[in-house]
C-alpha cells in the first residue's frame, strides 16, 4: 500500500478514536487536510502526457524538466538527432578519418542564476565544461587581431558535442524521444480537451494534455515553403497569441567545416569574430574544445547575415544543392584565405546551411515563453527570450512551469 494512502487511513482513525476529545473545529480541520491528502494523492495517479516539438536545448530543457515532475513527454524532431542550434556533425573525409564539428553554436555563456544552477548540474555529470582558450577579434582592413580580456567570461561547450546536453535531456527517464517525425498537424479536441498531433503523412502521433512546441516552424511561413503544406499549427487556435507569431523573421547562416592536418600557427586565437568582412562573422576551432579528438585540427567558419541571404535570395529556401554549397565553400574560404593569415590547404571542406540561425526579433521578454492557459499550450525558444543558448535554456524553463502549474490545479 502506498504510504500515502497509510497516512491518510491512520489520520481517519485518529479521528474516530478521539472524536470525544476534538472540537468540531479540530474535526473540520482533520477532515480537510484527508480530503487534500486524498486529492493530491488522486492527482498524482493521473499522468499528463505532453509532446515537445523540436529537440533544441529549449525543448529538451522543457521535456527534461516536465519528466521529472512525473509528467510522461514525447518529443517530436524532424532530424536524425537532438541539438537544433547546438548540432554537431559527423564527416568522414576522403582518406576516412572521423571528424566532428560543432557548426552552430560554438559556445555559450551564462548570466541567469537558474540557467547557472542548471550548468552546475550539467557540469557535475560531465555534459558540460569550461571552455578555457584564448578568444579575440581580427580587423580584416588592418589585417590584426585584438584580443580578449582573460576572464571577461566563462565559456561552455558540450562535451564531447555540443549536442550531448540535449542527446542526455532527451533519454532521461519519462521521455520518449522520436526522431525522424515531422508534425504536419496540431489539432485541438474541444470535446476531449486534449490535442490530437498527426504527422506530415496523415498518421496519428498521439493525443496529448498538453503541447510544447520550441520549433518556430511549427506557426512560420517557412514550413510552407519547404513542404508545400500549412504551417502545423493553425493560427485560429490561439488567437491571442496570432500577433506575436504571425511572422518570427530569423537571419540565415551559412557554416563551413574544414579540417587541417596541421595546427594554423598563424592564428594566436581559437576562436574569434571578423572585423570589416562582408562575407565572415565568426571562425573557432573545434579541435581545442575540452573532450574532442585531437587528431585532425578542425575549424568552423560562420558568414555574415548579408552573405547568406544574398545566397538565399537566389536559391530560395529549399535544400541547396550541391552545386549551391561548392560555391558557398570556395567563397567563404577564399575570404579566410585573403586576410593574411597564411592559411593553408585544408583535407576537408564542406558547407553547411543554417536557414534560421538566429532570431531578428524577441518576442516574450519577459514572459520568455507564449501561452495559452485554456489549451495548455506553451511556445518557447531563443525567439522567445534572447537570441543564444541561455535565452533558450530560459524559455524552456519558463514553459515547464507553466504547464506544470496548470497540471496541479486540474
Amino acid at each position: 500500500m502506498p504510504r500515502r494512502s497509510q497516512d491518510n487511513r491512520e489520520l481517519l482513525r485518529t479521528m474516530k478514536c478521539n472524536s470525544s476529545s476534538l472540537s468540531s473545529s479540530d474535526l473540520f480541520s482533520l477532515a480537510i487536510s484527508a480530503t487534500i491528502r486524498g486529492l493530491e494523492e488522486n492527482m498524482r495517479s493521473v499522468v499528463r502526457k505532453v509532446a515537445v516539438v523540436g529537440s533544441g536545448i529549449s525543448g529538451a530543457v522543457c521535456a527534461s524538466a516536465l519528466a521529472r515532475n512525473g509528467v510522461a513527454v514525447t518529443v517530436f524532431d524532424s532530424g536524425r538527432g537532438p541539438g537544433g542550434r547546438m548540432s554537431q556533425r559527423r564527416e568522414i573525409s576522403e582518406d576516412g578519418t572521423e571528424l566532428f564539428f560543432d557548426h552552430g553554436a560554438p559556445f555559450f555563456t551564462v548570466n541567469d542564476n537558474d540557467v547557472m544552477g542548471l550548468v552546475h548540474e550539467w557540469e557535475a555529470r560531465g555534459l558540460v565544461a569550461e571552455w578555457k582558450e584564448r578568444f579575440g577579434s581580427f580587423d580584416c582592413i588592418s589585417a590584426k587581431f585584438d584580443f580578449e580580456k582573460e576572464g571577461s567570461s566563462k565559456k561552455y561547450v558540450g562535451v564531447p558535442g555540443m549536442n550531448s546536453i540535449c542527446r542526455a535531456m532527451c533519454h532521461e527517464p519519462g521521455v520518449d524521444t522520436k526522431f525522424g517525425v515531422t508534425v504536419g498537424r496540431l489539432e485541438w479536441l474541444e470535446n476531449k480537451n486534449s490535442w490530437l498531433l498527426t504527422g506530415l503523412d496523415g498518421q496519428i502521433l498521439g493525443y496529448f494534455d498538453g503541447v510544447v512546441t520550441s520549433d518556430k516552424n511549427t506557426v512560420s511561413p517557412r514550413f510552407t515553403h519547404v513542404t508545400g503544406r500549412p504551417p502545423p499549427l493553425d493560427m485560429i487556435l490561439v488567437p491571442e497569441l496570432a500577433q506575436k507569431l504571425k511572422e518570427v523573421p530569423v537571419h540565415p547562416c551559412f557554416a563551413l567545416m574544414l579540417a587541417f592536418s596541421e595546427p594554423l600557427s598563424s592564428v594566436p586565437v581559437k576562436g574569434f569574430s571578423f572585423k570589416n568582412s562582408d562575407v565572415l562573422s565568426w571562425a573557432h576551432c573545434d579541435s581545442s574544445k575540452p573532450g574532442r579528438p585531437e587528431m585532425s585540427e578542425c575549424w568552423v567558419l560562420h558568414s555574415t547575415f548579408e552573405y547568406a541571404k544574398g545566397v538565399i535570395s537566389q536559391t530560395g529556401l529549399q535544400k541547396p544543392s550541391n552545386a549551391t554549397l561548392t560555391k558557398v565553400a570556395e567563397e567563404l574560404f577564399q575570404e579566410f584565405r585573403s586576410s593574411g593569415l597564411h592559411i593553408p590547404d585544408p583535407f576537408f571542406v564542406k558547407a553547411h546551411r543554417w536557414g534560421s540561425a538566429f532570431p531578428a526579433a524577441v518576442i516574450a521578454a519577459e514572459q520568455k515563453c507564449l501561452w495559452d492557459e485554456g489549451k495548455r499550450l506553451a511556445i518557447c525558444g531563443d525567439f522567445c527570450a534572447g537570441p543564444n543558448v541561455e535565452g533558450a535554456v530560459l524559455s524552456g524553463m519558463r514553459a515547464s512551469v507553466k504547464l506544470l502549474e496548470m497540471f496541479s490545479c486540474m
